[in-house]
């Protein structure tokens, strides 16, 4: 049975009592605080997180981790929204951002978890896209939340499902504290962005991002100029005194050659 090692785990952190096949391929129990906003992301051993190809990065970079797959679950399940930027999201053709959609395994423990923090069946997703070139044939968006600009909002007029729903607003409102009232207004509690790194950097650099779960995937990909390959954070600068943003641990795990790292702003 899948099986993730704790290795280390600060005390006083949130815990829901997971269900306990749950607990026991996590390691422990797990837990977010409400309200929060956590990223999730997989990234190589040099730090790659994105790569210049139509298919998903993630998955590339992962490798197709089992392990990998399952804590994204576990973080959907807690989520009552999950945030993509546009690009990540024409990355994905198919799939659907739910917990079982990533880990069927668990796909019943993910649902008890989620009846009993008295939340919906699925997480809420929300797409932010200034252009609104997204498809809107895409099996995701008939549960969906849309920001987009006024132009965006023209260019998706009638030909999204009806469970989408669209909210137009200037350019300067897609991005960080803005954004995040939003989501606030519509009563989204814990929300988790999975990317990409330009929605996270501006997530980041506002301050908003409380936790940051990251995987780092035993692969070395590279670098050169030009090469359309990103870090975590694109976009913006976090140096400040070039001393860069900090943040503390909270928890590592394993899994063979892979590290489970969270972190707290």
């Amino acid at each position: 049975m899948l099986k993730l090692e704790r290795l280390f785990e600060r005390e006083g952190l949130p815990a829901f009592g997971l269900p306990e096949p749950l607990a026991a391929i996590y390691g422990g129990d797990f837990g977010v605080a409400r309200p929060v906003l956590y990223a999730n992301f997989v990234s190589s051993v040099d730090g790659v997180v994105a790569l210049a190809t139509t298919a998903e990065s993630g998955k590339l970079i992962s490798g197709g981790s089992e392990p990998d797959r399952f804590v994204m679950g576990l973080l959907r399940a807690a989520a009552d929204a999950v945030l993509v930027g546009a690009g990540t999201f024409r990355k994905v053709t198919r799939a659907l951002w739910h917990a079982d959609s990533i880990y069927p395994a668990a796909g019943d423990l993910f649902a008890e978890l989620r009846r009993k923090l008295g939340l919906r069946p699925h997480p809420l997703l929300v797409v932010v896209t200034a252009s609104g070139d997204i498809d809107p044939h895409h099996p995701a968006l008939e549960d969906a939340l849309i920001i987009t600009t006024p132009a965006g909002e023209a260019r998706l007029r009638g030909a999204l499902p009806a469970g989408a729903r669209v909210v137009a607003a200037d350019a300067q409102h897609l991005r960080g504290c803005a954004l995040c009232d939003r989501l606030r207004a519509e009563g989204l509690q814990a929300i988790l962005t999975e990317g990409g790194p330009s929605l996270a950097g501006e997530l980041f650099r506002e301050g908003l991002v409380d936790e940051l779960f990251l995987t780092v995937s035993p692969r070395l990909f590279g670098r050169y100029a030009g090469d359309g390959r990103k870090s975590l954070i694109d976009g913006v600068d976090l140096a400040g005194q070039l001393t860069g943003m900090s943040l503390a641990l909270a928890s590592v795990r394993r899994h063979d050659s892979y590290l489970f790292l969270r972190y707290s702003r």
